[in-house]
């Protein structure tokens, strides 16, 4: 095999709560990771020295990015170098809290590891996702989960949405150091746990049990984003969430037709996507 493509989903949180601050600088945190069909795509192909080249000028101006730190801790691990020209097209927004560098990272370590027949078991690599980023572990395999800790303590959890959910994002670039900084937390909150302890996962519990601590954050900072939340709910949505840290919000349906015309109405402004699950079988 001498090249590989890999398509590199996004996700939002259902629900984000902030625990604990810890020793190593990182937060406890609860959260339900859920995957979208939203996906960057990256072709991996072997060479005599490494390239990356992507749609994204953002990316290609940097010289730095997820993939080559993942690439470079794979090197690290194995004793070699890996040779790759690497192209990535992205569709995944930059720091929007969808998790696409993140989920990035974690194919890139998928990949490498099938094209140069490493035979880094699931340990190993989730061990080296854990040293790029927190929420780059859920990304090796992207199942809907309850994590904790940093994030890298996943639990499987019945949750398949069967309405269309819609994402907006504002074009807003949140950091995810800044808003980690914002936190203050004065109390306990079990709510994320209690919803993952539902047999079966239902939009209802979510509107009951699901709260992200970063909202009024976000909103105190940036009110556009609180806003495009309050609009959001005119179009007569069953739940509406900022995911992450933001900036991208998403909204949960009860039918598609309403669900179109919310994205109708915000596509001539801000990036939108339509995650209908007629094909959520894709999602593996």
């Amino acid at each position: 095999m001498n090249k590989l493509a890999i398509n590199s989903p996004a996700k939002i949180n259902i629900g984000l709560v902030v625990k604990s601050r810890r020793d190593d600088n990182y937060h406890n945190i609860e959260t339900i990771f859920y995957p979208l069909l939203l996906s960057d795509t990256i072709l991996f192909e072997k060479s005599n020295s490494t390239e990356f080249v992507s749609n994204s000028n953002q990316l290609n101006n940097t010289g730095k990015n997820l993939i080559s730190e993942a690439k470079e801790y794979l090197e690290e691990q194995v004793g070699r170098a890996l040779n790759v020209k690497i192209k990535l097209e992205k569709n995944i927004p930059i720091g929007a809290g969808l998790g696409g560098g993140s989920s990035n990272a974690a194919a890139t370590l998928k990949a490498l590891n099938k094209l140069f027949d490493l035979n880094c078991n699931l340990k190993i690599l989730l061990s080296i996702a854990l040293k790029i980023g927190s929420d780059v572990p859920f990304f090796i395999n992207p199942v809907p989960c309850f994590a904790s800790s940093r994030g890298e303590k996943m639990r499987r959890v019945q949750l398949l949405l069967s309405e269309p959910i819609l994402v907006v994002n504002p074009g807003i670039y949140i950091s995810t150091k800044w808003a980690f900084d914002q936190i203050n937390i004065t109390k306990k909150n079990d709510c994320m746990k209690k919803l993952s302890e539902k047999k079966v996962i239902t939009i209802e519990d979510i509107r009951k049990f699901a709260v992200n601590d970063f909202e009024q954050i976000v909103f105190n900072k940036f009110p556009e984003v609180k806003e495009l939340k309050e609009k959001l709910y005119s179009f007569t949505t069953k739940f509406v969430m900022l995911t992450g840290t933001g900036s991208s919000v998403y909204a949960i349906f009860s039918n598609l037709q309403k669900a179109r015309n919310a994205k109708e109405y915000f596509e001539n402004k801000y990036f939108t996507y339509l995650n209908y699950p007629v094909d959520q079988a894709s999602i593996t």
